[in-house]
């Protein structure tokens, strides 16, 4: 993974923490990379760490417990006044995502400064 500095700009609640525990119990260490798509916005998709390869233009948001939250570059311009919070809500995950019978979706809050460390 890219040798970036986190934003510390990403939780999650008690749920998603939980349902996360139980997808890293059977799958091993994960990460999520916030979805750009059409179809899942605000879907976080959840994948086994070696499965997804982060690249040069993904942002690091920072960690829930050991799981490192990613986004791209373009999205992170449209989303960097907010902080993002990993909830999880009845229903089917995207198409390549570990999360099933129950998903994890992105909620946001805005933030005062675009970023803890001051970055834009």
């Amino acid at each position: 993974m890219p040798d970036k500095v986190s934003l510390g700009k990403v939780s999650a609640t008690p749920a998603a923490k939980t349902f996360l525990a139980e997808i890293i119990a059977d799958h091993g260490p994960v990460l999520f990379h916030q979805s750009g798509g059409c179809c899942d916005g605000s879907s976080p998709m959840c994948y086994s760490q070696g499965d997804f390869i982060v690249g040069e233009n993904d942002v690091w948001l920072g960690d829930i417990g050991e799981t490192p939250v990613y986004i791209s570059a373009s999205q992170y311009q449209a989303w960097k006044h907010t902080d993002l919070i990993i909830d999880v809500v009845p229903g089917r995950g995207g198409m390549f995502s570990l999360d099933n019978e129950k998903r994890f979706l992105t909620r946001s809050t805005i933030c005062a400064t675009p970023s803890a460390n001051g970055r834009d």
